[in-house]
Formats: C-alpha cells, structure tokens, sequence
C-alpha cells in the first residue's frame, strides 16, 4: 500500500525531529542568528519543504547527500529550484559531505552570499 503524501505542515514538523547529521550541525550554526540573519529549519513553502529558509531575504538553503545526485533527482532539484526563483526564492545547495568537513566554514559562505543582497 502506498501512502498518500503528508500536508507540507506536518511534514515539516516530522522533518524537525528526523533532521539528517549535516542539517543538525548546519542548523547549530545558523540557529545562532549569524550576522543578523535569522534562517528556519524545515520550512514548508508550497508543497516543498526547504531544509533552512531565510525568509527576509528570500534564500533558501537545501543539504543534498548522495541520493541528490541518483536517477532523475538531479533534473526534480532543477525543477524545483526554477519553481522557487519563480517564486523569488533563491536556492543555495550545499553538499552534505561539505557540511560534514566543515560546518562553520559552510555556514560562512552561505552568510557571505545572503550579505551582498542586504548590503551588510
């Protein structure tokens, strides 16, 4: 039996407690408020559910593993990634592996792109 898809709502809120080894130490970070900018963890827009959303300035933040890279997923992010700029979210993907070798200096760069489109 397949199950039907969860509202976004409660996905999201599944989400939060199920968070994966690089999403629990990016969001240690960036929980922290750095420079000022406040990111959520597991937001749900639509019908997505972005892994960390800085909503005052638009940028989502996805950590793609492995699995990211098999089958059609990569063409499903594109796809995905169109929607939102649609939207006008900008999305910034980060390689789990890359969180996992250094989450601070992952957390930087991604403060270092918010910070040129609020002029901090």
């Amino acid at each position: 039996m397949v199950a039907a898809p969860q509202p976004p709502i409660r996905r999201a809120r599944r989400l939060r407690k199920d968070m994966s080894l690089p999403e629990v130490m990016l969001w240690n970070i960036l929980r922290q408020r750095p420079n000022g900018f406040k990111f959520r963890r597991q937001h749900p827009i639509g019908r997505f559910v972005l892994d960390f959303y800085c909503l005052e300035h638009r940028i989502a933040v996805e950590i793609d593993g492995i699995a990211h890279d098999m089958g059609n997923q990569p063409e499903c992010d594109a796809a995905r990634d169109a929607l939102l700029k649609s939207k006008g979210v900008r999305t910034i993907r980060v390689a789990a592996q890359d969180v996992l070798k250094d989450a601070s200096g992952v957390a930087q760069s991604i403060i270092d792109l918010v910070a040129p489109q609020t002029g901090a």
